[in-house]
């Protein structure tokens, strides 16, 4: 049975493990650990203000990972989602739960709009993302603390 938890300072080898495999392995990102200082110390970078940093966990391995970073004025950006390949789906659920606990966590705190950037080639996410409420915007657009990534090439808002 999967469960979602905040995150913990055990879950770090196994937040990286599936990052790292998914962006390297899968999609051939020529991205490092080194490239990525926020998975080097998660509570610092995304447990400021408002935000937070939680796993999916398939008995104690981490399958999947989802992290809010509060940029101000009740806006937030949704960073490092990522699943597992073996857990993707719509039976399994572990995207749609992740993205549940994320929302209900801004509701309760009056994050108004969350913000995310991707790359062109996870396409399977776009469609995740247009599914559960989010809509493309130019990159202009975006609230002048959203954190671009050099990777990041494709924009969604998603209002609360």
């Amino acid at each position: 049975m999967i469960r979602i938890a905040p995150f913990e300072t055990a879950h770090a080898a196994g937040v990286v493990s599936v990052i790292l495999a998914i962006q390297q392995g899968e999609f051939a990102i020529p991205i490092t650990l080194d490239g990525q200082p926020d998975l080097k110390d998660i509570p610092a970078f995304y447990r400021r203000g408002d935000g937070n940093f939680w796993v999916a966990l398939d008995g104690d391995e981490v399958v999947g990972t989802i992290a809010l970073l509060d940029i101000g004025n009740r806006q937030a950006a949704l960073r490092k989602m990522f699943v597992a390949p073996a857990h993707r789906g719509a039976a399994p659920g572990v995207a749609a739960s992740l993205l549940q606990t994320l929302f209900d966590w801004c509701r309760e705190r009056g994050i108004r709009e969350v913000f995310l950037g991707t790359t062109a080639k996870f396409l399977a996410a776009h469609r995740f993302y247009e599914k559960n409420g989010f809509a493309e915007i130019p990159r202009d657009t975006l609230p002048a603390s959203f954190p671009v990534m050099t990777v990041d090439t494709k924009f969604y808002v998603r209002l609360l």
